[in-house]
């Protein structure tokens, strides 16, 4: 069994991320991913000193990307800085949508490209990791239109060290090269590993992520997958949930979290 990241989204509308630290600490959760509005209202030196203080490993920093919006450069350099003052393992990229006003797919993954070309010197010189996040289709024009495993490998062949993907569950299980993509993105480049679970049905395709075991992907099968490819880091639970995690108890939500692990 994997060892157990909490990514802060899923606790995020009950808990600051002061209480979030303390909690993955009470719970024995020994990694954590947090969102950057989350660590700016902290302090972004108070977030690395608690984080360190309390034994975890940051397993990711969500997000920068979004490089076909205006003024993408600036955000993205602070967020590497970001990622490297709180020792992240990776800074998880969700790319962007099309460009404002265009129906181009591929000129719009061109920028994307491009985006990621521009800011991989300083990750490297920061020594931050750039994992590529492919989202569903379904948010291909307003968030990423980088969809498939293999859209994002492609981009990591062309830019070379220093990017690579972050492979959640919710957003790829669908896809038929699915098995064969991990394959092909072997250890080098598998940064990040997300997991919840897609409810049947789904009442709002954003935020209504299942709790593992609760919906229809077969995440022990993806798992053997990830780890045949070499992958040895954290499983990190991200679930979305307006109608239902957001509005538990954020102690039962953790033992939840934990208890599912088991199973997947």
């Amino acid at each position: 069994m994997r060892p157990l990241s909490l990514n802060t989204a899923t606790v995020r509308k009950q808990w600051s991320l002061a209480q979030i630290i303390d909690g993955c600490a009470r719970h024995d959760i020994r990694g954590i991913s947090p969102w950057r509005d989350q660590v700016a209202a902290l302090g972004l030196k108070n977030a690395a000193t608690s984080i360190r203080d309390n034994g975890l490993t940051v397993t990711g920093l969500c997000r920068g990307g979004f490089f076909t919006a205006e003024d993408w450069k600036d955000d993205n350099l602070r967020a590497i800085e970001e990622a490297h003052a709180l020792g992240a393992q990776c800074l998880v990229l969700v790319v962007g949508g099309l460009l404002p006003g265009s129906k181009d797919l591929q000129k719009s993954r061109a920028q994307i490209e491009d985006g990621i070309g521009a800011i991989l010197p300083h990750a490297r010189k920061a020594g931050v990791p750039l994992a590529i996040e492919p989202l569903h289709p379904m948010q291909a024009a307003e968030r990423a239109c980088i969809n498939t495993l293999e859209q994002a490998l492609d981009i990591c062949e062309a830019l070379g060290e220093g990017v690579g993907v972050a492979v959640d569950v919710y957003h790829v299980w669908w896809d038929p090269k699915l098995e064969s993509q991990i394959r092909r993105a072997g250890k080098e480049n598998i940064l990040a590993y997300h997991i919840c679970d897609w409810l049947v049905p789904t009442r709002d395709l954003l935020s209504d992520r299942g709790m593992m075991g609760d919906g229809v992907i077969d995440l022990p099968r993806i798992r053997r997958w990830v780890e045949a490819a070499g992958y040895t880091g954290f499983q990190e639970v991200e679930i979305f949930s307006e109608l239902d995690w957001w509005k538990r108890d954020p102690d039962e939500v953790l033992q939840t979290c934990k208890a599912r692990l088991v199973h997947c």
